[in-house]
């Protein structure tokens, strides 16, 4: 049971029937999922608004209904009005899971291309340093030996803060997660602030209907991963940094192939051996040493490039950095296959 009044603290709101007093059973957004007492919040989607539905969803046991505009509730139930119940969603999920972020480390990748792999990257190296890191991403979400197949990549700001409960439950320091400008634009990843926001590189991608609108929309709402975050470690090399980059509020730390980046990966080659393909590359900068990966490509340098930033800042020994990254595979991206 949560307290209604602790529950709406954060949140800017109307009531504008009944009292938001006593308490809650549970927090619900599914309006298959209601239970008796619950705290609904109601979400517009692509295809359905639950908006339309709130006196079933009152009759199935709703004891409190946020919503964004005035809607049908019967009496004796709370009715909520908040400017975005999206927003609300992620400020509510936060209080009713004990604000677990807090407790974390929570490092953000964003970018059109590159999060999967240097999700599963960082996890590697931080995980050999010692660290028991969570990961919640494109392909799954991994907390200790459980695994959850995803359905988004960013996914919805009640099923982030479930997570985070349950890696603080299961002893983890670290989450990395990618986010999706979807993620941003929906405010699934507000509540929380990242320790560490990541931009690995943008391209016009995810434009079109129940989308992004145009390609600045998508480059404004992957920007606001900026003003989240502590540290933002950015592609040095992306034309479209400095638009990323407008209105941060985070310290800024570049990484790429750039003279002026702070970490800098010089003298690219490609390795052939022991029946693999691989790169490997000189780092100078913030700190100094050469990284071998066991895929090839200038895409692979980004990618490890982006992970050797991240677990600098974490203070982890380049010499660990190499072992991970030699090793370091991904699901379904550029797998070796044997013949």
């Amino acid at each position: 049971m949560k307290n209604i009044a602790g529950l709406l603290q954060e949140l800017k709101y109307t009531v504008i029937d009944g009292k938001p007093e006593g308490e809650i059973s549970e927090l619900v957004y599914d309006s298959r999922k209601v239970t008796k007492d619950c705290m609904f919040v109601c979400i517009k989607g692509a295809a359905y608004d639950s908006h339309d539905h709130t006196e079933e969803i009152a009759r199935a046991g709703a004891k409190v209904i946020v919503a964004e505009r005035p809607v049908k509730v019967p009496e004796g139930v709370t009715l909520v009005l908040v400017e975005d119940s999206r927003y609300a969603l992620s400020m509510l999920s936060a209080a009713y899971f004990d604000h677990p972020a807090q407790k974390l480390k929570v490092i953000g990748i964003t970018g059109t291309k590159g999060k999967t792999t240097t999700t599963f990257m960082v996890k590697g190296i931080l995980e050999h340093a010692g660290y028991k890191v969570g990961l919640i991403g494109t392909i799954e979400t991994i907390i200790g030996d459980t695994h959850i197949p995803s359905s988004n990549t960013t996914p919805e700001s009640y099923l982030v803060q479930k997570y985070f409960a349950q890696m603080v439950e299961a002893g983890c320091q670290i989450c990395v997660m990618e986010v999706s400008s979807q993620g941003l634009m929906m405010h699934r990843v507000d509540g929380f602030t990242f320790d560490v926001g990541i931009f690995t590189n943008i391209e016009p991608d995810h434009i079109g209907p129940n989308e992004h609108a145009s390609f600045e929309e998508y480059l404004q709402c992957k920007s606001l991963l900026f003003q989240k975050c502590r540290l933002g470690i950015v592609n040095a090399d992306d034309a479209h940094v400095e638009a990323i980059l407008k209105n941060h509020t985070c310290q800024v730390q570049t990484y790429g192939f750039s003279e002026n980046a702070d970490i800098r990966a010089t003298d690219m080659k490609l390795v052939r051996k022991g029946g693999h393909l691989g790169v490997a590359y000189h780092v100078s900068g913030l700190l100094e040493g050469d990284i071998e990966t066991s895929v090839p490509g200038r895409f692979s340098v980004y990618n490890s490039l982006t992970a050797v930033a991240i677990c600098n800042h974490y203070g982890v020994d380049m010499e660990v950095m190499k072992k991970a990254l030699l090793n370091a595979s991904v699901k379904g991206r550029i797998e070796l296959v044997h013949v």
